[in-house]
């Protein structure tokens, strides 16, 4: 097989995922998105900052990142292939915020978003 230098596509069919919080824990993720508010004057909803929340979180972990590798048979050296998730992976918080606080397109209504 040829290789190309464009990696075969991930699968970017988004996966929801439905969790049971604490209630302080709830309460704590509304304080983080009104302080998220506060500093940078947008509005986001939590469910909105969950899922940059969650990957920062693993992206930052490594030993989740040494293990995520090895099970891969990837090491550092190796070419990473496109990220599987439909979102960016990130370095730090700054990048999530960053990446909350870009504009994004409008959906037309009734624009489906399956082909």
């Amino acid at each position: 097989m040829k290789k190309m230098k464009l990696a075969k596509l991930p699968d970017r069919v988004p996966v929801k995922l439905q969790v049971t919080l604490a209630p302080d824990l709830a309460a704590r993720l509304r304080d983080y998105a009104d302080l998220y508010q506060q500093t940078y004057g947008a509005r986001e909803e939590p469910v909105d900052l969950v899922p940059f929340m969650v990957e920062a979180f693993l992206d930052s972990d490594p030993e989740f990142r040494r293990v995520s590798r090895t099970k891969t048979g990837k090491g550092d050296d190796a070419e990473q292939p496109a990220t599987s998730s439909r979102r960016p992976a990130f370095d730090d918080a700054d990048q999530v915020i960053r990446e909350l606080r870009r504009p994004r397109s409008p959906v037309s209504p009734g624009a489906s978003s399956e082909s």
